[in-house]
């Protein structure tokens, strides 16, 4: 099959809607939700990275070790750890899963977080380390012989890993970021550039200029959209949850104290560019979380049954989209109904879509 969908896995139980309980890290909770989304027929799950979060890479391994068939998407921050080492890490992860580990590559947007974890250069100046730092590791993954490399950031002599991925010829290398540094680095090194949940006009611009890039280098790029769906039996009930949804956001939101700022990446103002034009855009799309809180991370909704929000996704994949991140408010059960009702759905729609394009 030519589509992919990857779910989330958390620490512990919290969303927008859902206060934490209990510790950060909840060995149990990330057990049960592997296990519910290799049940549920996701090809893999995302495991995040913040700079006050469990560690991302520890998460996954333990993940993998309750599973048997999940893939998993580790969110990964360049300039943290030397990239001959980092690029060891998962290599031996992928190699005990065998060969269940993509990497997700975060820059990172936000100067005050990133100063949490001793990073104090600008955007661009990240950038431009990612780029070096992205081509030693993808030369410690595939290179027989020591290398030596001579950047700006990293400097390295004699680099050589013994320990190679079961992938060939590497671990898979996801990348976001919308700023045109960001697309100009992805177009070199992403093997899946990762959108939010844009509208149709914004996903087919942001495909086109990530392609260009790309071929400049000589290579393809797949993509992926992340989106928040939203489920009922019919359309009026799922736009009352997404109602619901949006009460509840606001109420938990207000009890924290959460004030709006404005946001510090271009992912997050492209979002709110969406919002602006109103809470419900194209068929489907909803913004209503993304303009609450600010558009920070993936907080865009398709609303509808199940059959509704297939076909939306379909209009994605028409546009070049080939996985889907998707994660609900009620982030355990949402997983479980998106494996009864929307993956299978959706898959078969697009494995008719295909069949029909090929007798044509």
């Amino acid at each position: 099959m030519s589509i992919e969908f990857i779910g989330y896995i958390g620490g512990h139980h919290a969303s927008e809607i859902h206060p934490r309980s209990g510790p950060t890290l909840q060995p149990d909770y990330v057990e049960t939700v592997a296990r519910a989304h290799e049940d549920a027929g996701f090809d893999r799950a995302l495991v995040a990275f913040h700079s006050n979060s469990p560690d991302s890479t520890l998460i996954a391994a333990h993940a993998a070790s309750v599973t048997k068939k999940l893939q998993f998407l580790i969110a990964h921050r360049p300039g943290f750890a030397q990239p001959t080492l980092a690029a060891r890490q998962f290599t031996t992860l992928d190699v005990f899963n065998g060969g269940r580990t993509a990497v997700h590559i975060i820059t990172g947007g936000d100067d005050r977080e990133l100063r949490a974890d001793g990073s104090h250069i600008g955007k661009d100046e990240r950038y431009a380390r990612t780029d070096e730092y992205l081509s030693v590791v993808r030369q410690e993954w595939t290179s027989e012989q020591p290398f030596d490399f001579e950047g700006t950031y990293y400097q390295v002599e004699g680099a050589h890993s013994t320990v190679k991925s079961p992938q060939q010829p590497h671990i898979p290398l996801y990348f976001g970021g919308s700023s045109a540094a960001a697309i100009a680095v992805a177009g070199k090194h992403a093997d899946v550039y990762a959108l939010w949940g844009e509208t149709y006009e914004q996903v087919r611009e942001t495909v086109t200029q990530v392609r260009a890039e790309a071929a400049k280098h000589g290579r393809t790029i797949r993509f992926s959209l992340s989106l928040r769906p939203i489920l009922a039996e019919t359309e009026a009930l799922a736009w009352a949850r997404a109602d619901s949804i949006l009460q509840q956001a606001t109420e938990l939101a207000e009890k924290n104290g959460f004030v709006r700022r404005e946001p510090p990446n271009e992912g997050s103002r492209r979002l709110l560019a969406a919002a602006a034009q109103g809470s419900r855009l194209d068929k489907r799309l909803w913004t209503g979380i993304a303009g609450l809180l600010g558009a920070q991370g993936n907080s865009t909704s398709l609303v509808g049954t199940a059959e509704q929000v297939a076909e939306a996704l379909l209009d994605y994949y028409d546009l070049g989209i080939t996985t889907f991140l998707i994660r609900g408010f009620d982030p355990l059960n949402d997983a479980i109904d998106y494996g009864k009702r929307l993956i299978p759905l959706t898959r078969q729609l697009i494995a008719e879509r295909e069949q029909a394009q090929q007798v044509a």
